[in-house]
């Protein structure tokens, strides 16, 4: 990929353009993008093995993002990254564009259309065993939203990892405790996480999501099994008047919170 950013660099970037198509769009979502940010910024500016110019290379890292439907923030990251040009991101929804409103996997970059809750973590856990049997030395990422721990499907495909010991494979939840209609505790909760999910025999271990010094060493760990990192992060992460506040699942900026969102970003990274 040539020369990376720095990590906080790339995350102020990949922050302020998904912010910026929000805002243009009148699009959704901006606070879960938001809260996954640093995980991405840290995972395409410096673990992940991704190469725009060979998207397909059969021993590149998989990216599987789950949360599909925070798609400004990871199609930012496509074009931070050099996936897709800058006129093909600023035109995301446009009629005919490949940018859709849940990320699609007809753009360059993207593994597997996602957004329908469930479905991600099951199909990496396949493309990781094929990869294990021909002892491909690529991993697997697969970021979940904490809400989607509601699907049953992804406790199956715990179980799957686990029997199958996918040593290849890390999946990242995106901890920001609050899901599409509230807050995770209210609707179903998922607490004790970390021992249910050591039940699987998984390596796990819970971090703070935004810390990028942590964030690079522990996803740049490899173990002998299975690993899961619960990464505890801010729903709106960044701009006061989002933070914790589940009405950014939904609205858009105004044209004067878009400049306050921005001004916000440009002290905390300055």
């Amino acid at each position: 990929m040539g020369i990376r950013l720095e990590t906080k660099e790339y995350s102020k970037k990949i922050k302020k353009n998904a912010l910026e198509l929000v805002f243009r769009k009148r699009a959704s979502h901006i606070g879960g993008s938001l809260s996954v940010a640093d995980i991405l910024a840290v995972l395409f500016s410096r673990v992940a093995k991704l190469d725009p110019k060979t998207p397909k290379a059969p021993d590149r890292d998989r990216l599987f993002f789950s949360k599909g439907h925070c798609c400004s923030i990871f199609y930012a990251c496509l074009f931070e990254s050099g996936f897709i040009s800058k006129e093909e991101f600023e035109g995301y929804a446009d009629n005919g564009s490949r940018l859709t409103a849940h990320v699609s996997h007809k753009v360059p970059g993207v593994e597997l259309s996602t957004g329908s809750l469930g479905h991600a973590f099951p199909v990496a856990c396949g493309v990781a065993l094929a990869l294990l049997k021909r002892s491909s030395p690529a991993r697997v990422f697969c970021i979940l939203s904490d809400g989607e721990l509601n699907e049953g499907s992804n406790w199956e495909a715990l179980m799957f990892a686990a029997h199958h010991q996918l040593k290849n494979i890390c999946v990242i939840v995106d901890c920001n405790r609050i899901q599409s209609l509230g807050f995770t505790h209210d609707i179903l909760n998922l607490e004790p996480l970390e021992q249910k999910l050591a039940a699987f025999n998984f390596d796990i271990v819970r971090i703070p999501g935004h810390h990028h010094d942590v964030l690079t060493r522990e996803l740049a760990k490899e173990t002998n099994r299975p690993r899961l990192i619960v990464a505890d992060t801010v729903k709106g992460k960044g701009i006061s008047f989002m933070e914790n506040d589940n009405i950014w699942h939904y609205k858009s900026p105004s044209e004067s919170q878009f400049e306050q969102a921005l001004s916000e970003l440009d002290k905390e990274y300055s």
